[in-house]
């Protein structure tokens, strides 16, 4: 999964990359440590389910680690407050009323 990178863009793996690698040490190695505590029978089930949830869990903080660089596009402005409905419908589905 190589990509060709802007000298911007090759940056900015840079400071995911090394972000990353702290935490992702640390969960790699206790994949592994999990994988290597089952026996080959265990490997699949229970297991491939911990093994999921924890590379999910890589991914995510990938994730997050790419979105926390960089500049936020929110207004600064508070939000607007929103226009007062008009007149309450009444419960009778747009029927006429009956005399």
């Amino acid at each position: 999964m190589d990509t060709d990178l802007t000298p911007d863009q090759e940056a900015e793996a840079r400071r995911i990359y090394d972000a990353l690698k702290h935490s992702a040490d640390a969960e790699l190695l206790a994949l592994a440590r999990l994988l290597a505590s089952k026996a080959d029978g265990e490997i699949f089930g229970a297991t491939e389910f911990q093994v999921r949830d924890a590379v999910h869990h890589l991914g995510a903080k990938a994730i997050e680690t790419a979105l926390d660089g960089r500049k936020k596009g929110a207004t600064t402005a508070p939000a607007a407050p929103a226009p007062a409905a008009a007149r309450r419908r009444s419960s009778r589905g747009g029927k006429a009323r009956r005399s």
